[in-house]
């Protein structure tokens, strides 16, 4: 955990802190290789936001510094099924 993490996690209420993890678990950062993990296994927070910023990183799988996208991976428990009339 990175200091900002423990930081917030210490002045925040509980819930909100609880709430801020379960979030930027959901916020991938991408590199063009194809390598992702979350922003918070990354030591960022990323909560309340929107967008699908960009960000200029160095990627832990291949080492090279290039612009990874962060995007909120939307994780489905249940297939959905359409039904066609």
């Amino acid at each position: 955990m990175s200091w900002i993490q423990s930081l917030m996690l210490s002045i925040l209420p509980r819930n909100w802190g609880e709430s801020m993890e379960a979030e930027s678990l959901s916020w991938f950062i991408q590199c063009p290789c194809g390598h992702e993990e979350s922003v918070w296994d990354r030591g960022g927070i990323r909560w309340k936001a929107s967008g699908e910023p960009k960000r200029l990183c160095a990627c832990r799988a291949c080492r090279q510094r290039t612009w990874h996208r962060i995007y909120f991976k939307h994780e489905t428990t249940e297939p959905q099924i359409v039904e066609t009339p």
